[in-house]
């Protein structure tokens, strides 16, 4: 069984089944998903959880690759309330629900290895080969930051990716170190500075695990659909996520998840017009 930690409102919903799709369509073993989801609309009238209907469908899309498969909704709106109301990174560079996966050793009955995955990130590969890395002596393995590996420091990693070792994060308390630091100090980059800087000991991987540049390469497991440099027409940055198709294929020139982006066409309008329909 290969245990997956996904975070996100209801916006995630188009990244989650890309990126479901991709897993499922590669492997043979059992996807045991969670969702930490939160509301906290108190910020912004969107930042809303991700809904049961929402979970059930992508449930439902995992049961009909393999009966076994499972997506499991967790709300943690009391557990980050608790942690980080109105704390110095609430409104950092990306959204508060990039500070969840910090959570992960407060819900019980978490699985002792998780793969944390970013929800712009497409599984290229099998990624069994991944999760089967061992990380029995490390809190956790990633890859490191295609730009932050230059500009901030060596092994600075990308935190997109994580395979968690749970039972050494809750011995190192980690996750308790990253969780003061973003309580406490202002970061550029709050949650992934704050799991860099709370380290004690990690397993760097190749770049195949966590792609941030090219589509191209065949060894590829884990594709990051992440910021990028554009160096044409003229040096600038752009965010295109898998679910923009038409922008991956212009911009990207990205092909490389043709089968899986149909599929996702067609459950996406069957799920709207479920919706539409007032069906569950």
């Amino acid at each position: 069984m290969i245990n997956i930690l996904l975070c996100g409102n209801e916006k995630v919903f188009d990244g989650a089944l890309t990126q479901l799709l991709s897993i499922t369509n590669r492997t043979k073993e059992t996807i045991n998903c969670y969702i930490f989801t939160m509301d906290i609309s108190r910020i912004k009238p969107e930042y809303t959880s991700i809904t049961d209907e929402q979970v059930e469908f992508l449930d439902k899309v995992l049961k009909s690759k393999k009966i076994d498969n499972k997506v499991t909704k967790i709300d943690v709106t009391n557990l980050y309330e608790n942690e980080f109301y109105k704390c110095k990174n609430e409104t950092a560079y990306c959204t508060p629900y990039t500070l969840l996966r910090l959570l992960a050793d407060l819900v019980p009955n978490m699985p002792n290895k998780i793969l944390y995955l970013d929800i712009d990130m497409m599984a290229h590969d099998d990624i069994s080969k991944l999760y089967s890395i061992d990380v029995s002596g490390y809190e956790y393995a990633a890859v490191k930051e295609k730009y932050g590996s230059i500009f901030i420091w060596p092994d600075y990693i990308n935190a997109g990716m994580l395979l968690l070792n749970m039972e050494k994060i809750k011995e190192t308390k980690l996750l308790e170190k990253a969780r003061n630091l973003i309580k406490t100090k202002k970061m550029l980059f709050a949650d992934q500075d704050a799991i860099y800087r709370s380290t004690t000991k990690k397993l760097l991987l190749p770049r195949k695990y966590n792609e941030q540049s090219s589509f191209k390469r065949k060894d590829t497991v884990i594709c990051h659909f992440c910021k990028r440099l554009m160096l044409l027409p003229y040096p600038h940055t752009e965010n295109y996520k898998q679910w923009q198709i038409d922008d991956i294929h212009r911009e990207l020139k990205c092909y490389a998840f043709e089968e899986d982006l149909k599929e996702y066409v067609k459950l996406k309008e069957q799920f709207q017009s479920k919706v539409e329909k007032g069906e569950k």
